[in-house]
């Protein structure tokens, strides 16, 4: 996540003792390293990692962005599926604003993917997540 969200009051007090893996989202390279090393070591020692795979929110009505790989890379690297999960609270959850609509947020929740090639990983796992989006969107 990024680093930011750590310093907003209470918020991000509370989510810090999660202990996320938080980023520069300025320092993309070495931001991509930090995600492989400290998520493959927190896999590797039992947790389960939820990435965002396309960094930040955008206008749900422009439906699904590019994927980075961070994912793909971590589940090919550890020998561990995807769980592709999609969602439709971006309707409903204004960007950048404290307003909320009201509605019924869809979460879906795919079969798990697994593979060896981060690339094909990442494009399997965005293309479920595109169809399944356009679906419940």
């Amino acid at each position: 996540m990024k680093k930011e969200i750590l310093i907003i009051p209470f918020f991000g007090w509370a989510i810090s003792r999660l202990r996320p893996i938080s980023i520069n989202r300025k320092l993309k390279l070495k931001s991509l390293r930090k995600v492989i090393e400290v998520g493959s070591r927190r896999i590797r020692d039992g947790y389960s990692i939820l990435v965002f795979p396309e960094g930040t929110r955008k206008k749900p009505e422009d439906g699904i962005g590019k994927f980075g790989n961070s994912c793909g890379v971590l589940a090919a690297n550890e020998s561990v599926p995807i769980i592709p999960i999609c969602h439709n609270s971006g309707k409903y959850w204004i960007n950048k604003s404290f307003k909320k609509k009201s509605g019924d947020i869809n979460v879906v929740i795919g079969k798990p993917i697994f593979g060896n090639d981060p690339k094909k990983l990442t494009e399997e796992t965005r293309s479920w997540i595109g169809k399944t989006y356009s679906e419940i969107y």
